[in-house]
Formats: C-alpha cells, structure tokens, sequence
C-alpha cells in the first residue's frame, strides 16, 4: 500500500488558501461556542457578570471557531485519492489580544511539511503540518497555529480495524456513576468561576490543578461541537487565495474516499451537499457505520475541539488576569461515543522571567476516558500576575 503524494511534494513550504469567514464575530458566536465546548466560565456568555471585566469576551479557543476547517486547512494540502483525515495535534501561540463581539478574524495560512510513517491503525500515513496566522480587523496578531493533520487510505484502516477490535461496547453509565460525574463537573465549574488568578508567587511546581470531567460524549455532544464551527453554517465564508501564488490549495478535492466527499457544484443549489455533517468528511463522527469505514469503528468527537477543551482549561485556571501563551497538544485518540474525558494538570516549571517578558509556569496536562486510555498529552506555558 502506498500513498500518492505527487500533488503533495511541490506545495511544501508554499502559502496556501481557504475559506474567510464574511461576517464579524457576534456575542451569539461567543455563546454558542462556550457552550459548545462545555465551558460555562461566565465572562463568556452572562452579560451581567461578564460587564464587571469590561463586557462580554471570547475565550482564547475562539480563535478555531473563527477559521476554516477546524484549523486544519494548510495541513490538509494536496490530492490523495482514497485517504481521510484526522487531526493530530495542535500548537498554540497567544499574544494578549482579545477577541471581543465585532471583531473579524483574518487567515494566512502555509503548508509547513510532512512526514510518512508505517502506523498499526493504516500502514502507511502521512503526518503534515501547516501554520496558520491570525489578526484582526486592525492588524493585530491575536494567535499563531501549528497543526498537525493524520492523512491515510480509508480501505486499509478499514481493513485493519483496529479500534474495532479494542473498543469495548458503548458504557452503559448507571445513575451511580452519572452523579459523581456530575459531582466532579459541578466543583470545577465552582473553581474558577470567580475569575480570581492564582499569583505567580503562590504557585509552586508540583501544585496540581482542579480536576475537570467532560461527558459522556454523545451523538448530540459531538453535532453541538461540529455546529459551533462557524464555516459549517450555510453561507458563512468564501474562497480566498494568497496573492502572487501559483496554484494556491484553497478548495481543490483532497481525494477523499468514496462516500465522503463535498459536492462543491450542486451546493450551490443545494448547500447541504458540502455541509460535512449530512454529506462530507465529517460524516463518520456522528454515524456508526461511516466510521467503520475509515477506520473509526463508532461516533468519535473533533481534534479541534480537544485541543480547544486543553486552552479552555488552562484559562479558567489563570483567571481574568492570567494568560494561555503558549500549548502544544498531541492527539494520540478520539473521544468515542460514551465515554467521558477528565483532565489532570501539574505545575512543572516556573520562569519569572520569560521569553515572553512576563512571569510564566509551565504546566503538563493530560486526557483520559474512564479506563485510563491516554487522549491528548498536552504542555504548556501560562501567564500569572505577580
């Protein structure tokens, strides 16, 4: 099995195009969003609380909902015929610069690199890169981006099976089990919500951070999350391309495989037809059988969103007057439908004086389901007030 990379190899390193977004971000945005990610820090939704911080703002994950593709754009470049994707990890770099209701967020995008490695779930499989940089409406850099897309042939994950073969069946949660999930959400929704920041002094590596439980992920939790996307609403953006570039990638056909590709032509009539969710690549995330077929084996969430429930944490740790700048998250597996994900965080390092030119502790974060499987392993650097 081999992939066809002879589309790939000539756009390395070239700046590559995609979808804008037409319309600024809207407080609705921000809410749906939030709620989307299961995120209820209320700066981000209540009016009321959030006009004692100066007004209602976006998180720092926002920054995703306000691109094209789950961020994954100028990772995804050049034809492969037969393949899917799915994400592998994300890097995050933040300026300081807030996203607040009006603002528009604009894209320069660039194919990066790529490496093939023979993996157990595809045979062959390409892991590429590519950086996205993002300023508002008046030039300021808000965030730079470094994503990680998995590109292999569906048949041959197909084929392989191998999450078909180590899935246990969907858990049946009892009322039990739901209550002390429910328990541990509860407490730390209570533990950031005064927005209050830890100080720089006061923190101590070895501290570990509240604990954190999402779920369990559903069919509903899964379509919520794809919905939050604002590029998946009808209408919502149009092709761009970087000037002065030949050929630029910005909606040519990846090579998807049978069954889950856009129909760009008939959208026009019909946009359903390149919705992602009824018809597309998006597909195997909320149907059993479509994930069977590019080697998911059931409904599974978004890498984008993982990476965004990393910043989302972190946030609500450091408080109003704290900072995410920096995370770097690998995906190493889906959340699959059932299952429920808890977060685990440790101070690891703490540097005064940083490269940044502010006070900074380092933080490892780590994903688990309910059996201890490993979803993301995440580091990261976070800004407190002295």
């Amino acid at each position: 099995m081999n992939l066809d990379l002879s589309d790939v190899d000539h756009r390395v390193g070239k700046p590559v195009g995609g979808g804008q977004l037409w319309d600024p971000c809207s407080t609705s945005d921000i809410r749906r969003w939030v709620m989307a990610m299961d995120y209820p820090n209320p700066r981000h939704w209540d009016q009321e609380y959030a006009d004692q911080f100066g007004g209602l703002v976006a998180p720092q994950s926002m920054a995703v909902a306000l691109d094209y593709g789950h961020g994954a754009q100028p990772a995804c470049v050049g034809h492969i015929p037969g393949s899917h994707l799915i994400f592998g990890g994300e890097e995050w770099w933040f300026y300081g610069v807030p996203i607040r209701p009006g603002d528009t967020l604009l894209q320069e995008r660039r194919f990066h690199d790529y490496k093939v490695t023979e993996t157990k779930f595809a045979g062959p499989t390409m892991f590429s890169r590519g950086d996205t940089v993002h300023r508002n409406q008046h030039g300021a850099l808000v965030a730079r981006e470094r994503s990680t897309a998995i590109r292999y042939l569906a048949a041959e994950a197909e084929k392989r099976g191998m999450y078909a073969d180590q899935l246990a069946p969907v858990k049946k949660w009892s009322s039990t089990e739901l209550d002390e999930v429910e328990k541990l959400r509860h407490e730390w929704l209570l533990s950031g919500r005064d927005g209050v920041s830890p100080h720089f002094d006061a923190v101590s590596v070895g501290d570990t951070l509240p604990r954190r439980v999402l779920g369990p992920h559903s069919i509903a939790t899964f379509t919520t999350e794809y919905r939050a996307f604002l590029f998946n609403i009808w209408g919502t953006f149009g092709w761009t391309a970087p000037p002065g570039v030949e050929d630029p990638w910005i909606n040519q056909d990846p090579g998807w495989t049978a069954g889950f590709e856009f129909d760009e032509e008939g959208a026009r009539i019909d946009p359903r037809k390149r919705d992602g969710l009824y018809v597309g690549p998006s597909r195997g995330h909320i149907d059993e059988e479509k994930a069977g077929a590019v080697g998911m084996a059931r409904a599974y969430g978004y890498g984008a969103t993982m990476g965004a429930w990393c910043t989302d944490y972190l946030a609500y740790w450091a408080g109003a007057d704290g900072l995410v700048r920096h995370t770097k998250a690998d995906f190493r597996g889906p959340a699959f439908e059932g299952d429920v994900t808890y977060f685990d965080a440790e101070v690891v390092g703490k540097e005064a004086t940083s490269s940044w030119g502010v006070p900074i502790v380092q933080v490892k974060l780590r994903l688990t389901n309910q059996d201890g499987g490993t979803l993301v392993t995440c580091t990261a650097e976070v800004e407190l007030p002295f």
